[in-house]
């Protein structure tokens, strides 16, 4: 029988981030259905266990039982949860197992362990920092060090594809807004013109730009229809002159923009 709405959750013994990402994943693959979702994190203990079946049961009804998404190492854990009302789906064991055979050796059962999690997250940290220091061409020093310089109109969604980049992937990214002036001599900014092979491009439907600068500039010329697709137009027409990639920020998400950047500018960062 196929519903509307069901409802979700991810449980864990940490985070539940690793919950969530695979459980979101596998979702998206029905997009008829409507989600709710619930997090329940930090499961420790049997007490803690009961609690969450004993919630999961609550949003029970007679042909709708919720959908649980687990990543519990603890085996006395993952049977208190699995008595629940529910289908049970452990993400962990469907993966570790085939895993300790393939390796022939018993995995560690660690709690939120991390390979290198110290170097990583420093790296993440430098990261976000270089981002934030190299917003929106408020500085051009370090350029030379940068993995990848995304340039574009106002409002195209550099910023927050610079942070996600560093955030998720410790990838040093800055970023310039191409003005007026770039646009209507048809020339790359001088200081960009050394780093032409970092260079990204972003762009945006023209009406989906203007709704953007309309909250921050009402009925202004710089959020006037005409004004947007005559950036679009010409940053294009650039990005094309110059060879630059480029993709359209439209209707694709920040994962999949990150995702064909670093394809494109052939950055490899470690998975662990």
């Amino acid at each position: 029988m196929t519903h509307s709405k069901r409802i979700i959750f991810f449980i864990s013994d940490g985070t539940g981030i690793t919950a969530k990402t695979l459980g979101h994943s596998l979702l998206t693959q029905f997009e008829q259905i409507k989600f709710d979702t619930v997090t329940i994190p930090y499961i420790k203990t049997a007490e803690q266990a009961q609690e969450a079946v004993d919630k999961i049961n609550q949003t029970a009804k007679e042909g709708t039982r919720p959908i649980v998404f687990a990543t519990l190492l603890d085996p006395a854990m993952r049977h208190i949860i699995s008595t629940s009302n529910a289908l049970f789906l452990d993400l962990f064991a469907t993966f570790i197992q085939p895993l300790e055979y393939e390796f022939q050796t018993k995995s560690s059962h660690a709690i939120g362990k991390s390979h290198t999690v110290n170097t990583a997250y420093n790296e993440r940290i430098e990261a976000i920092n270089f981002a934030l220091l190299h917003d929106d061409g408020q500085s051009y020093q370090r350029y030379e060090d940068a993995d990848v310089i995304l340039v574009g109109v106002s409002r195209s969604g550099k910023t927050p594809t610079c942070l996600y980049l560093a955030m998720q992937f410790g990838v040093f990214a800055a970023n310039y807004p191409l003005t007026d002036d770039d646009i209507q001599t048809q020339a790359l900014p001088e200081m960009l013109l050394p780093y032409r092979e970092k260079l990204f491009g972003l762009t945006i439907q023209p009406d989906r730009l203007q709704k953007i600068r309309q909250e921050r500039s009402p009925n202004s010329r710089y959020s006037s229809l005409a004004q947007c697709q005559l950036e679009v137009q010409k940053v294009e027409a650039l990005y094309r002159q110059f060879k630059l990639p480029f993709i359209n920020t439209t209707v694709t998400s920040v994962e999949e923009i990150a995702t064909s950047i670093l394809l494109n500018a052939k950055i490899e960062r470690p998975m662990f």
